[in-house]
């Protein structure tokens, strides 16, 4: 009877208590993965559609004439070489032309000295224009003063007869 395998496990039951509690806390995890909701990737769909790109390099050219040969599939930009004109040539052959200026980014110095220099051409031109008032009114003012003196009042000559 001591050989028997039911009796010696009745006496060595806490392994397998403890393998069993291992089980059943597996399964316990088991069931809450699957109670989860699965969250499946989306499916992406990717359309590539490969057109001509005109418009994806710089054309350059020397001259209308360099313009009006070259031809084109769609509206094309041609800038000259010092990128100061632009062409813009449609499919029919119409060309636009474009003069091109740099526009320099000014700080706070460089706008308050443009200000400054315009003020001062502002002066100079009101100056000039003050100049010209005030000549024309001292003209004015001597000629109206001359007009206006009188007979009965000497002009500063005294004459012999009275002195005498």
């Amino acid at each position: 009877m001591i050989n028997n395998p039911y009796l010696t496990s009745v006496y060595n039951s806490q392994p397998s208590v403890e393998r069993i509690n291992a089980q059943i806390a597996e399964l316990e995890n088991m069931k809450r993965q699957v109670q989860q909701p699965i969250q499946q990737p989306t499916n992406l769909t990717q359309n590539f559609q490969l057109a001509p790109n005109n418009n994806s390099f710089i054309r350059y050219a020397n001259s209308m004439e360099d313009v009006e040969k070259s031809m084109v599939i769609g509206e094309t930009p041609f800038f000259s070489n010092d990128m100061t004109i632009v062409w813009i040539k449609k499919i029919n052959g119409e060309i636009r032309t474009y003069e091109l200026n740099e526009i320099i980014k000014k700080d706070e110095k460089d706008l308050k000295i443009e200000l400054l220099m315009a003020q001062i051409e502002e002066l100079k031109k009101g100056s000039v224009s003050n100049e010209s008032y005030v000549k024309y009114n001292d003209e004015s003012t001597t000629n109206a003063v001359e007009s206006k003196k009188s007979a009965s009042v000497s002009n500063g000559k005294s004459s012999n007869a009275k002195q005498k």
